[in-house]
């Protein structure tokens, strides 16, 4: 072959041999630039243009034969870019979500439009979310309808910047559940919540979430879970009530001083109640904690553990249970175990109930004993001599047979002590016993003697007991030794159980 060299062909050849001399002395390639970064192989520099990755599909990427580690395709069907490390395809962080059911809804959208299908199931009187699916509120986020959660997520990235915001009627109404997490929500003269759950399956989560300024904050019934953790209260004209639910759990409230009304009410049923953690900053005219509500049960148990109660007025802390459920300077039903800072302790373990008989001078109890030897026992009363108690706590007392009868819901073992003063009618050993429900207790004999008649016997009253509910302890005397069967005169008896 022959090549024939014109003018032209010389200064192709010589800027070719130019080229790649450059080439193999620097090792370097700029486009868009004549100066090629010195760390790089390959500098591609533009204002106005980007670089295209190769595009396919997700079987067309998986069919590339032996692929190379690092090789990189952009996935058409994932909108992800994906690399190969050694024996799988890996994704890259991409700004487009591949979640199907997720939705983000930003200050500046028009909710007509980014909500219609949402409209349209609440026939456009309210935005029924779409069930199972993610909704992200950026920023400010004005609703003019109520939001039926129909078993949806809410959810902000950032509570002080992503904000639900409504000046009227109720914000959320719905008989469904779903969740609200890590937003503010804002509804000066609104109701937030008017949620009635039509299953007693439902569940509702609140959490890390601030509601604020609200007319109220309104009603939550019927669910049979209902979950708030670290929720913020401020400058809301009254509270919540919690209505029929199966397991409550409020963990970390804050409430300041600046709520009113009433910050919390229970009513209704329910199987469980646990508050945890946080505070009540009790504000003027207001209550932190209402159980007044008559009817309001909890066939399980209640606890408040570990919130702190503070304001100018202890006596509003607490809207304790009608007077007749409960004990003096006392708030709860029997159902609570309570050890909370500003409000005394309430638990089984705190249970405690006494009385105290004294005859007035020259008055006694008669107990006329057989005359067989031992004597039957007889219970040590008089419905002629009241006795009176000082401390009931759990506790119930029957002045008439002198009784306490355990009324918390937890079976423990009590110490019980006290003492039995009575006047002999001869020389004789007599025997204080204590009975549980009726029956003697054969490990508690407490022993006196008498050395002559009308001798004064005093005895002392030590043991420990196991009570269930409803288990109830009383006394009685009986003769061990002597024949005398007139009458044994008791003058004083005190017990104590705690």
């Amino acid at each position: 072959m022959v090549i024939t060299f014109t003018r032209q062909n010389t200064k192709i050849l010589l800027l070719l041999f130019f080229f790649f001399l450059t080439l193999s002395g620097n090792a370097q390639v700029g486009i868009g630039t004549v100066t090629p970064n010195a760390s790089s192989v390959l500098d591609i520099s533009s204002t106005t243009q980007g670089m295209l990755a190769p595009r396919m599909t997700t079987a067309q990427r998986i069919a590339i034969p032996a692929p190379a580690d690092g090789l990189l395709v952009y996935d058409t069907d994932l909108k992800s870019f994906y690399y190969y490390s050694t024996t799988v395809w890996a994704a890259l962080n991409s700004s487009q979500t591949s979640r199907l059911n997720f939705k983000r809804i930003k200050s500046t959208d028009n909710l007509a439009v980014v909500l219609a299908t949402e409209l349209a199931a609440g026939g456009g009187a309210k935005y029924v979310l779409t069930s199972n699916t993610l909704y992200e509120i950026n920023g400010m986020v004005t609703f003019n309808f109520p939001i039926d959660l129909n078993n949806a997520y809410i959810q902000g990235l950032d509570a002080n910047e992503d904000i639900m915001y409504k000046t009227s009627g109720v914000l959320f109404d719905g008989t469904t559940g779903g969740s609200i997490r890590s937003v503010s929500i804002l509804a000066p003269g609104a109701t937030v919540f008017n949620l009635n759950a039509a299953l007693a399956t439902a569940t509702f989560l609140l959490r890390d979430t601030i509601i604020a300024n609200a007319a109220s904050i309104g009603t939550v019934s019927g669910y049979g879970l209902v979950f708030l953790s670290i929720v913020n209260f401020s400058g809301n004209t009254t509270g919540i009530t919690y209505n029929n639910i199966g397991q409550l759990l409020l963990s970390n409230q804050a409430w300041f001083v600046n709520n009113g009304g009433t910050y919390e009410k229970f009513t209704g049923n329910f199987t469980l109640i646990e508050k945890q953690g946080g505070f009540s900053n009790v504000g003027p005219g207001a209550y932190g904690l209402d159980v007044a509500t008559a009817g309001l049960a909890i066939s399980g148990d209640a606890v408040l553990e570990s919130v702190v109660f503070t304001g100018a007025t202890p006596a509003n802390y607490v809207k304790p249970y009608a007077a007749a459920a409960t004990y003096i300077g006392y708030n709860f039903s029997n159902a609570w175990t309570v050890r909370a800072a500003g409000i005394p302790n309430e638990a089984d373990t705190n249970a405690t109930g006494d009385f105290s008989m004294d005859a007035e001078t020259g008055g006694a109890i008669p107990l006329n004993l057989s005359a067989t030897t031992p004597s039957t026992n007889l219970r040590i009363y008089s419905a002629s001599i009241p006795t009176v108690s000082g401390n009931l706590f759990r506790f119930s007392t029957d002045a008439t047979y002198n009784r306490l009868k355990y009324v918390g819901k937890k079976k423990r073992i009590f110490q019980v002590s006290g003492a039995v003063n009575f006047q002999v009618p001869s020389a004789g050993t007599y025997i204080v016993h204590l009975y549980k429900n009726g029956v003697a207790m054969p490990q508690f004999k407490f022993y006196g003697r008498g050395n002559a008649a009308s001798d004064i016997v005093t005895l002392p009253i030590n043991a420990s007991i196991e009570l269930n509910t409803s288990d109830y302890i009383d006394f009685y005397l009986q003769r061990y030794s002597g024949n005398d069967g007139a009458d044994v005169l008791v003058s004083n008896m005190t017990i104590i159980i705690k």
